[in-house]
This record gives structure tokens, C-alpha cells and sequence, in this order.
């Protein structure tokens, strides 16, 4: 029955950020007091995290009739595990009658399973390198595959400003025959506040506890706004968007990234995992003052460790662990490598002996950074 034609949505795509920005627009969108779903994955804790409207996850009931009135399709289909969560996203804003939700896809766009939406705005946050056993080897070849979302007539926006893969969305945004804005162009955005360029007003808001990374989001997210206002709706007022980026945890369930476990010793969860995302952690860690460094590591088997460990600090105590999945890499081999790269520490047989020893080790004074795999992280929060 197509659901996904009888709601208004925004698709949003990239290497890294478009969860958090997916969140952020969600919360500011509820403080207007819209009804909006927000499609998200992977999950931290629980599946039902994929699928929530207004921060409320979809209900273990509306997940077992979904599978059970499907069960004869499902079996001749055999879709894979993220096709299915697709469709039972959309069929879920559809019943629910959200006035629009925010689809974040998998992995890419152009052949991502929640491409088959047309949406009123698409929103590209930024071109790294991550999944290019799948996605290319270079950072064009990756833009090519999140420009899939560009479609006919569909406004789009741009988060970062990036030389190496610009041409590929002025090119691709031309040959569908649609407008395209980068976030700057509308936005833009420092500790202090945030500046709406077209109507000369600023929003004079606290974001110093927001680190420097997330600041790139919430411009992005508030941009895709003011495209929006252009289009469907109205923009929120300065009121709304400040309440939005303020009460982002508790609007929309916003988890894992920059998440402060504890103040003494500083206790931080972070889910990056790709280059871009380390870099990123890695300079808001120069930020912070404190005494030394402990840092609970844990990664996918099937990941490019050889780019991300040269850029961790050395400077550090290391407590190498598993998460209790398959695809997660042995500890014992995660530090063998690790320690080629100057990262020196134990190995441990849990996420939480491992956070449990640093912890134990470290000083009031000392930083715990939790980090290196969504799948660690979700098991600490």
C-alpha cells in the first residue's frame, strides 16, 4: 500500500553527524508542537530505538503484529533485516498519521533500502571514509553514493563544505533538474549563539557544553529548517529552536554521543568509529583539562583500524575490550595491534570489567573516554 507516500518526510544521508542532526530536527520540530517520526539506526540498547515518534519508541506490540500480519510476505520476500525495519518504520508513521518524519538511511542512499521516499527536503551532512568495501575507496566515489538521494524537483542541503566532493552534488542536483544550498550559505553558528543570515537575527543560546563537532549538526539541522520554511512549513519561532537543541536528550531519546556517564572522575561515551568521527573526538579531548587520559576501547572486526589508531591519543592508559557481539574484535588481538601504534594497555573480557578497571585506576582529576564502536557504547549507557 506504499505507505511511505502519506507522510511528509526529510531524508537525510552522510558519512557522519546525520544522526544527530536527524535528532536535533526532530526536537525542535516537537517543541513546535508537530507530531514527528524519526527513523534512525543502528540501535544502542533496544530495536525499538530505530522507530520512535516524539522520543516514544514503537511499541513491542506494534512490532510483533507487523511481523505477524506480514509473516506469508516475509517468507516468500526474505527481505534483509534493514528492508524490513524500513517498511515497518513507514508503516508505522502512516497508521500513527505523523505530521513528518525524518528517515536517516542506512548506509549510503542511492541503493539504501529508505530511498524510495520522496521527500520535501534532502539533507546531506558530510562525505568521510567509512564503508568503502561497499561505498568506493574514495571520497567522490562516496559522495556519488550519498548524492543517490538527490532526486527530481527535491530541494537539497548540504551540511559541510567539502572541495573534493562539491562538484559531485552542484553535477548531480543540475542533472535532476533541483536547487542546492550549502548550510553556511543560511546559518551560522558558534559557543555563543546561532545566526540566521538571511533575517539578520541571532539566537543567543549556550552551546559550551555541546562539543565542537555537534555545533556542525546543529547548523546543519537548524539550515534544513529555514529550507524547509520555504517549502511546507513554517519556520520555528527563535523560542523553539533554542528548546529544541537545549532539550535534545529528552525530546527525542538522543543517546551516545558526547553522553556524560559521570562527573568525577569525567566520564564521557562517545560512538565514533570512522576517521572523521575520531578526529573529531580527538580534538574536543584537547578541549578538556584534565590529568590523564583512560580510554575503554572496542571495535568491529571488519572496520579500516589502520586509519583510525595512528590518530588516538598515545598519552593514554588503554583498557582494550570486546563488545558482546559477533562482529566485535578480540581483545587480546585489539591490543596486540593497538600496541604497533605506540596505544599501550591490558585487555579485558567484558566492556564493563574493562570501564570497571579504569575507573578503579583513575584519579578524581583523571578523564574516562568510552569509545570505538557503537556497540561498546551501548553497553555502558
Amino acid at each position: 500500500g506504499n505507505p511511505e507516500q502519506s507522510f511528509k518526510c526529510i531524508h537525510i544521508a552522510g558519512t557522519n553527524g546525520k544522526g544527530s542532526t536527524s535528532h536535533f530536527m526532530a526536537s525542535i520540530m516537537q517543541e513546535q508542537g508537530l507530531r514527528v517520526g524519526l527513523y534512525t539506526s543502528p540501535h544502542y540498547k533496544d530495536f525499538r530505538e530505530r522507530i520512535k515518534i516524539n522520543g516514544e519508541f514503537i511499541s513491542k506490540m506494534e512490532v510483533q503484529q507487523f511481523i505477524h500480519d506480514l509473516e506469508a510476505e516475509i517468507a516468500t520476500i526474505r527481505p534483509s533485516f534493514f528492508e524490513l525495519t524500513v517498511a515497518m518504520a513507514f508503516d508505522y508513521f502512516s497508521k500513527s498519521e505523523v505530521d513528518v518524519a525524518i528517515i536517516e538511511t542506512g548506509l549510503g542512499g542511492r541503493l539504501d533500502s529508505t530511498n524510495v521516499i520522496t521527500p520535501l527536503l534532502s539533507v546531506i551532512t558530510n562525505i568521510g571514509l567509512d564503508h568503502q568495501n561497499m561505498l568506493g575507496d574514495t571520497l567522490t566515489e562516496i559522495a556519488g553514493e550519498k548524492a543517490g538521494i538527490i532526486k527530481h524537483k527535491i530541494p537539497v542541503l548540504i551540511g559541510e563544505r567539502q572541495p573534493e566532493v562539491e562538484q559531485v552534488f552542484i553535477d548531480k542536483s543540475a542533472d535532476v533538474g533541483t536547487t542546492m544550498s550549502f548550510a553556511d550559505e543560511i546559518v551560522a553558528i558558534d559557543k555563543k549563539g546561532i545566526y540566521l543570515l538571511d533575517a539578520n537575527e541571532q539566537i543567543e543560546i549556550d552551546l559550551v557544553s555541546f562539543p565542537e563537532y555537534q555545533l556542525k549538526n546543529i547548523k546543519t539541522a537548524v539550515a534544513s529548517l529555514l529550507k524547509l520554511d520555504m517549502l511546507a512549513f513554517d519556520i520555528p519561532d527563535k523560542g523553539e529552536i533554542k528548546k529544541g537543541i537545549v532539550n535534545v536528550h529528552q525530546n527525542s531519546y538522543f543517546i551516545g554521543r558526547w553522553m556524560i556517564l559521570n562527573e568525577t572522575p569525567l566520564t564521557i561515551a562517545d560512538s565514533a568509529h570512522n576517521v572523521d568521527g575520531i578526529k573529531y573526538l580527538v580534538e574536543q579531548l584537547s578541549t578538556l583539562d584534565y590529568e590523564r587520559l583512560h580510554v575503554v576501547m572496542g571495535v568491529v572486526d571488519d572496520k579500516d583500524h589502520e586509519s583510525v589508531f595512528p590518530l588516538m591519543p598515545r598519552q593514554a592508559d588503554y583498557y582494550f575490550c570486546k563488545a558482546d557481539i559477533p562482529r566485535g574484535m578480540a581483545a587480546k588481538k585489539l591490543q596486540t595491534i593497538a600496541s604497533q601504534y605506540d596505544l599501550k594497555g591490558m585487555h579485558y573480557i567484558s566492556v564493563r570489567k574493562a570501564a570497571a578497571a579504569a575507573k578503579s585506576s583513575a584519579n578524581d582529576r583523571d578523564l574516562i573516554l568510552i569509545c570505538g564502536s557503537i556497540f561498546v557504547v551501548a553497553e555502558v549507557v
